[in-house]
């Protein structure tokens, strides 16, 4: 087996027909193996694979297990050379997946590709990044990273005549990675719920030996977040204490420390300012907005007071 294409879902049913759709659309060059992790669904997306897709291997799951543990469920049960962690948002196009086999098949020492992300319009998402360190972030919770890096921070601009080359991460949407490197670096930490697990295993890929490349001239179409809207105050929290254990895991106490501590002074900062707001007239439209914003930065400082994050 070349390849095993691993897709998690949780409520996103008609994305994942067309992310299912793509990939029998685009078949890869070579022999390949489909897995789909449904994460307690409650919109019918099991059944949808089971009665259209039945070339697809199904793992049902009780409860929604997060993002890395229902990806190294399918890891454990499959055989391909490979493995494609793919998002059921995103949509293959042709020859895309068959170009980052075949990149690895000729650069046996890397050990895992990322595509350039593009938006359904074909405008750029995304991609790759370096690791994040206690300037980027701050640079992010501050909108510098903006200004510093551009608009599609912490990814670098495009730039034309981009040549496939080394990076620091690439975004989970669409990972290829060796198999031989998971035996050696292990599975994808559960640890993490949603959110920075990819950079936790691009990390400790780098770190064994793998380097990680970026193909600029392969395109996946990802539709993005249509998971975490459906929570979007919880994903923010989660989104967070992604972050917190990367550091923890990896960096120092005294920045994994200081790291929470700009979070938690920004989450309250920010939530006195919504709260404010609230208070004063306002067009009707702004105030969902500005309690939403609430809500979120509620849950950061929950989970930056949290022991556990």
């Amino acid at each position: 087996m070349d390849l095993s294409i691993i897709i998690v879902n949780w409520n996103t049913r008609d994305l994942l027909a067309g992310c299912l759709d793509s990939l029998r659309a685009h078949p890869l060059e070579g022999a390949s193996e489909t897995w789909v992790v449904d994460n307690a669904s409650a919109d019918g997306s099991a059944a949808l694979v089971r009665e259209r897709y039945p070339e697809a291997r199904l793992i049902e799951n009780s409860r929604n297990l997060g993002f890395a543990a229902a990806n190294n469920q399918a890891l454990r049960a499959s055989t391909g050379r490979y493995a494609v962690l793919f998002n059921s948002d995103a949509l293959a196009r042709p020859g895309a997946l068959t170009t980052m086999l075949r990149f690895l098949d000729a650069h046996p020492a890397v050990g895992a590709v990322g595509p350039k992300l593009v938006n359904p319009d074909g405008s750029f998402q995304a991609s790759y990044a370096k690791f994040p360190t206690l300037l980027s972030e701050l640079a992010l919770l501050t909108g510098l990273a903006r200004w510093w890096l551009g608009p599609y921070a912490p990814s670098p601009r495009p730039t034309p005549g981009e040549t496939p080359r080394v990076v620091d991460w690439v975004a989970g949407a669409a990972l290829m990675v060796r198999r031989t490197a998971i035996e050696r670096v292990g599975l994808m930490d559960e640890g993490y719920f949603l959110y920075s697990e990819e950079t936790d295993w691009c990390w400790r890929l780098t770190r064994g030996g793998f380097p990680i490349w970026y193909l600029p001239e392969v395109e996946i179409v990802h539709q993005g977040g249509a998971s975490s809207r459906q929570q979007s105050a919880r994903s923010y929290g989660w989104l967070y204490a992604g972050k917190l254990r990367f550091f923890a895991r990896h960096y120092s106490a005294p920045a994994a420390w200081a790291l929470r501590l700009a979070f938690l002074a920004g989450a309250a900062a920010r939530l006195a300012l919504w709260r404010a707001l609230l208070l004063l007239p306002a067009r009707a439209e702004r105030r969902p907005r500005w309690r939403l914003r609430a809500e979120q930065d509620q849950i950061l400082l929950r989970t930056c007071l949290s022991p556990s994050a």
